[in-house]
């Protein structure tokens, strides 16, 4: 894969209609022969793909869902695979991800806030604005195919519905752009922001973190906004990566040893996945995962830690790691239904889970202080590096998340510092580039923790020839730049 080159804006997927969902001519109902039958349309029924659409973003709205958790039950639910499945995914994602630009959009085209419109109209609005805008959908199925949908929905809003996407219609996303976004010169924040339909204030924390390159800011924004492929993490010495590439007509990875790119398909149903010979995870999460297994260490060297094990995926590598290398690893998490989660993913290899709070390092004789030898402290975090795959995370954070969020990580890695032996070493990681959850938690953490400690380049931990990776000692992984997840790392040995 290599580094990403800059390029021209993209637009999300162009994708087409799934066969059956364009509008159909009226049919008639009763005998045809019969001059005084009923002759009045019969309407097409609403498609499913649509419905489905429709029914995953209303409820991330409505119920705070997760659209990752709740569109694949609705497919199934729906009866909906291949083309159809496809284009449902694409839709209801799509729509997640430009929710900011298409409410502005769609603001200015109705004459009302967004805010004011009903929200089952609201929801339908925005799939058909994404449909014109963004796919290769004719502009009159758009229209039709969502105004059939308020129909269903809100039957007294249908022409309120056709106005506002007849007005959506009239220009394309480009030139949306240009009338409602504030100018680059004087505006770049809110330029980006409603471009690239992220908010302001993630879009100024991208930017710090990008030491305010504006121009590297929008790429990545854009990356944001792309459909992310599924990675697989064939677990070593359970399968070889190139055995399962080839099982699933994937290809290796860029960059680590363990990942295979999956073209395509439900990752559940490769048999490798089912047996636990290989799982689903970012090619990031395997790296900063594999650093801290690879990183030189004096001394002993059997007994790791896992400090956030939930839902198990390092857990898993690094269990298979340990296995390869006569280690055990202690998997700590606080949630019991993800200590479940870890206990399953991480079956038949040595590891053991504790589902208990990993500050309590110290207090709990099954966290001794000075015990372990590795330490991994996968903090929870804002999440805003993984933005590409959860694209209602996005609308849900808040600046306001930030403080609580950076506690909670410092006395996570404090209480490492606490369990790893002299001379150990903790790895510190987070799906987030903000720098508060990065920089300034490593560097409190370490004053505050009493103990002497190290920074180990982490660069030199990571494979060969990756580009951008800065200048250390921490490392931040990016969309952009290596196709993975933005993800923190930094390695502290203990004095």
């Amino acid at each position: 894969m290599g580094a990403r080159r800059p390029g021209r804006r993209r637009r999300g997927l162009r994708v087409t209609a799934p066969e059956g969902t364009r509008p159909t001519r009226p049919t008639r109902s009763g005998p045809p022969a019969d001059r005084g039958g009923d002759r009045r349309p019969v309407r097409p029924p609403l498609d499913r793909p649509r419905r489905a659409a429709y029914e995953a973003v209303a409820a991330v709205h409505r119920d705070d869902a997760f659209a990752n958790l709740v569109l694949p039950i609705i497919l199934r639910d729906e009866g909906l695979f291949g083309r159809d499945a496809a284009f449902a995914t694409e839709l209801t994602y799509g729509t997640l991800r430009n929710l900011g630009t298409l409410d502005a959009i769609l603001t200015d085209a109705a004459g009302r806030d967004v805010a004011r419109i009903d929200p089952p109209v609201r929801d339908a609005l925005r799939l058909g604005a994404y449909q014109l805008l963004h796919t290769r959908v004719p502009a009159h199925a758009a229209v039709s195919s969502t105004v059939d949908l308020v129909r269903s929905v809100a039957p007294g809003a249908t022409g309120f519905a056709n106005a506002v996407l007849r007005e959506v219609s009239s220009r394309d996303a480009d030139a949306w752009v240009a009338k409602l976004a504030p100018p680059m010169e004087t505006d770049p924040v809110g330029h980006l922001s409603l471009a690239y339909s992220h908010p302001q204030w993630i879009v100024r924390a991208f930017s710090e973190a990008l030491g305010g390159d504006l121009g590297e800011t929008a790429r990545l924004l854009i990356e944001d906004n792309e459909r992310p492929p599924v990675h697989l993490c064939a677990r070593p010495g359970l399968i070889d990566p190139i055995e399962l590439a080839d099982q699933v007509g994937g290809a290796p990875g860029a960059f680590s040893p363990y990942t295979v790119y999956l073209p395509g398909g439900a990752p559940g149903d490769i048999p490798a996945v089912v047996d636990g010979r290989a799982h689903v995870q970012d090619e990031g999460s395997q790296l900063v995962a594999a650093a801290l297994a690879d990183a030189p260490l004096d001394g002993p060297d059997g007994r790791w830690l896992d400090l956030c094990a939930g839902p198990g995926g390092k857990a898993g590598l690094l269990g298979a790691l340990a296995a390869q290398r006569g280690a055990r690893v202690t998997a700590v998490e606080v949630a019991e239904h993800r200590a479940r989660l870890v206990s399953l993913t991480t079956r038949d290899l040595p590891v053991t889970v504790l589902a208990m709070d990993g500050r309590d390092v110290g207090a709990d004789p099954k966290l001794p202080e000075q015990h372990f030898d590795r330490v991994l402290v996968d903090a929870p975090c804002t999440g805003l590096g993984s933005l590409r795959r959860r694209p209602e995370s996005r609308w849900r954070r808040q600046p306001s998340d930030l403080p609580p969020l950076t506690r909670l990580q410092r006395e996570l890695l404090g209480a490492a510092l606490r369990a790893v032996r002299p001379g150990g070493l903790v790895a510190y990681v987070t799906c987030s580039p903000h720098t508060v959850e990065t920089h300034v938690t490593v560097t409190e953490a370490a004053r505050r923790s009493g103990v002497a400690v190290d920074f180990v380049d982490a660069r030199s931990l990571l494979p060969a020839g990756m580009p951008g990776l800065g200048d250390g000692p921490t490392v931040q992984l990016w969309p952009h730049r290596h196709g993975t997840d933005a993800m923190f790392l930094a390695v502290l040995r203990r004095g």
